[in-house]
């Protein structure tokens, strides 16, 4: 069975007050089932301490946001995955389209960070996505698809099976529109029929594969109904426990 994911991606933002405010929200109110998981995907200010008040909570869990790919050296302001290991984080966000935009992260860099981070039993949750341009000429599909060969594909099975996918359409982050629920699920269908080709079917149906791109209390049931999508990376919405707690309610949600 496949674990039903609720990840909130913070980004950039809030004090490490107002973070600590908002974990405890979520940590007391949420109540995730026995085969669903909340993630937050905190600033690295917050770790060690949400990991802390979230000890009791076995369905809790905490994120760093990036790690570099490197084990130690001279990278000023950047964080090893041994430092994210040393105060208790399990999982990290990668590949999210605003590091490969504004960092310039290609799918290289990216296949270091991953294997970094399972060596470090860190456990990735790998975004990959389109732009606009490329959807509208036909071919993203294609384009989701070398992400994932270039940057997973070389790694075992028994490494792969501890990979999250998060599919994110850049086009619909931040911008207020959302890929329907059909689209959502056409990726995501294309996006496990990939692994399996590669992996095998036990494999990719137990891949769980987030839907990441302005999910809101709105739409979440809707898109977490469809048969191929086993929740969300939640930006903007995770920044509110009024928001966030909705989206993880609506994990449970019947598949159509």
């Amino acid at each position: 069975m496949r674990i039903k994911i609720a990840a909130g991606n913070w980004k950039m933002n809030q004090s490490y007050q107002e973070g600590i405010h908002l974990a405890q929200e979520i940590i007391e109110k949420a109540n995730p089932q026995k085969d669903e998981l909340v993630i937050l995907g905190c600033p690295y200010i917050h770790l060690k301490d949400i990991i802390n008040l979230s000890q009791e909570k076995t369905n809790i869990k905490v994120a760093a946001q990036n790690c570099h790919q490197e084990k130690s050296g001279a990278y000023t302001g950047e964080i090893s995955v041994s430092m994210l290991s040393s105060i208790g984080v399990e999982y990290v966000i990668l590949g999210h389209s605003e590091r490969r935009q504004y960092f310039r992260e290609t799918n290289e860099i990216l296949s270091a960070k991953v294997k970094g981070a399972l060596s470090s039993n860190i456990r990735p949750i790998f975004c990959c996505g389109e732009s606009l341009e490329i959807r509208t000429e036909g071919w993203h599909i294609r384009y989701v698809k070398n992400q994932l060969v270039k940057a997973l594909f070389d790694l075992s099975p028994e490494d792969f099976k501890r990979i999250i996918i998060a599919y994110e359409p850049i086009w619909a982050i931040g911008t207020g529109l959302t890929a329907s629920p059909q689209q959502a699920q056409e990726m995501h269908f294309e996006i496990r029929k990939t692994i399996e080709e590669h992996f095998g079917t036990s494999i990719a149906n137990n891949t769980s594969i987030l839907y990441g791109g302005s999910v809101k209390p709105n739409n979440a049931k809707e898109l977490f109904s469809q048969p191929d999508v086993d929740g969300g990376l939640v930006g903007g919405a995770s920044l509110t426990s009024e928001s966030f707690l909705p989206i993880i309610s609506a994990l449970s949600t019947p598949k159509v």
